[in-house]
């Protein structure tokens, strides 16, 4: 259990972005671009500067009008009224003004960090004696930020939760550039957290009858393959088939993630035949296996909320209960981070062989000894190698190594075998030539892995790699030890 100055600063990380909680600068002091001024002090100003968007007097206008729609006397229902008409101005603005309000509610609505120290002080001082429950209230209360009531507000009318994932994907997109904005994102980013757990959430299976509105929505969303066509969709849909989202009641017609299932009697080696539009359907009533192929985040505005693991688990429970024959649970997936990985690292993966293996691949690029230029080079062409081709074995072995030994922090450095090993899977085999489309080959030179969801060795795994170690199978274990 966290101590309460850990507590206390976890809180107020949240509320200001990463400064830290002890004498820590007033809102107007904090990192700007250079050359920049704070809206306090455009606020005060009468002229407009350089690139700033709105005028000294249109900033104080919106200020007034934010202040309004969390006013103490303002219900919950009035206060939405007007954060909905803050938001019909801001369909109309220009990304400047945009921007300026967004610094408005990072500056502006900031928490007030004298009641924040009178209440950690009292808090401190009552830690122990019955005064503390009391005490940890008036803690919590003062760490609510008036920014916090703003965006609570525009959650209120109908459209407000389509508004605060827009603006946020939006705010995503320049963060970087303007540390200003982080208290913002911040907060958003743990509003988001709350109001999208996983218990506020639907799963809906999705199927060629729903809403033609809905399956529009699959089509612009899909990340991993595209979706070329109605007739590639219609395949998706099909009776040995499964499609999964969540909903949140707010957004009722955007799944916010979904996946797509083959239902088949093997783990599968290549998506080119699950993508098939003319292969045959799959008896479903003789299915043992079921593969996830495409797994889907559709929000950008709420990066950082996760609820990827919670959908697999709701629709492994979903899938057992229609088929009671499924016993297997594994992906297909592709490997976006390996081409890039392996251009910064083949040299370093080459070292790694002993002489012998270093010759033997020297021949085969025709080039000894080789250089990592001459390593990439091949791997560019390695699709229609065989089996035995040393080229291929290395670019196998580079692939487990990337999968099951490069962790930054603890975490896999590839985003997808990040997501599958975070929720308990192991890295099962890696599959040649299982992607060849050119996004596939552009991703990791065709290749594949199939990350299995072993339901009694989930926690096991999780801890594993807890201890920075990554769950895998024999084949890879034994891709790894080569040399």
């Amino acid at each position: 259990m966290a101590t309460a100055p850990e507590w206390i600063a976890r809180s107020v990380s949240r509320l200001r972005g990463s400064r830290p909680v002890d004498n820590a600068p007033p809102p107007a002091q904090a990192p700007k671009p250079e050359g920049a001024r704070s809206t306090h002090e455009r606020l005060q100003a009468t002229l407009r500067r350089g690139e700033e968007a709105l005028t000294p007097r249109a900033l104080r206008r919106l200020l007034a009008d934010l202040q309004e729609v969390v006013a103490p006397r303002v219900s919950e229902v009035e206060g939405g009224a007007r954060a909905q008409a803050v938001a019909q101005w801001y369909a109309q603005a220009e990304p400047g003004e945009r921007r300026d309000m967004w610094l408005l509610m990072s500056e502006q609505f900031a928490p007030d960090a004298t009641r924040f120290k009178s209440a950690r002080v009292r808090y401190e001082a009552a830690a122990g004696t019955e005064e503390e429950g009391q005490a940890e209230i008036h803690l919590r209360r003062a760490m609510v930020s008036p920014r916090t009531r703003l965006l609570q507000r525009f959650a209120v009318f109908p459209q407000g939760m389509r508004f605060l994932v827009d603006l946020r994907a939006e705010l995503l997109r320049e963060i970087k550039g303007d540390k200003r904005l982080l208290a913002l994102d911040a907060e958003l980013e743990h509003l988001f957290s709350t109001w999208f757990d996983v218990a506020f959430l639907e799963l809906r299976c999705l199927s060629w009858d729903s809403p033609a509105s809905l399956l529009e929505k699959l089509i612009q969303y899909e990340a991993v393959h595209d979706i070329r066509s109605w007739a590639d969709l219609k395949n998706r849909l099909d009776s040995d088939r499964r499609c999964y989202g969540f909903f949140h009641p707010r957004l009722p017609n955007e799944p916010l993630i979904f996946v797509e299932v083959a239902l088949v009697d093997r783990i599968s080696d290549s998506i080119t035949p699950l993508l098939d539009e003319t292969a045959a359907l799959c008896d479903i009533t003789k299915a043992t296996t079921a593969i996830f192929y495409s797994i889907s985040n559709t929000q950008t505005g709420l990066r950082g909320v996760s609820f990827g693991d919670s959908l697999i688990k709701h629709v492994v429970e979903t899938l057992q209960q229609e088929f009671p024959r499924l016993r297997t649970f594994a992906t297909l997936s592709p490997i976006p981070g390996l081409r890039a990985w392996l251009g910064k690292h083949a040299g370093a993966m080459l070292e790694r062989l002993d002489e012998r293996r270093r010759a033997e691949l020297g021949r085969a690029v025709g080039f000894e000894p080789p250089q990592a230029s001459h390593l990439l080079a091949a791997f560019d062409k390695a699709q229609g190698l065989d089996e035995r081709s040393p080229v291929r074995q290395m670019l196998l072995q580079c692939a487990a190594h990337y999968l099951a030994r490069e962790l930054v922090d603890g975490k896999p450095v590839d985003p997808v075998a990040r997501f599958h090993l975070g929720n308990g899977a192991r890295v099962e085999r890696l599959n040649w030539a299982g992607d060849p489309s050119a996004k596939g080959h552009k991703q990791s030179y065709g290749l594949m892995v199939n990350y299995l969801y072993d339901l009694k060795r989930i926690d096991r795994h999780r801890s594993q790699l807890a201890q920075g170690q990554v769950a895998v199978s024999r084949d890879i274990e034994g891709l790894l030890a080569a040399r």
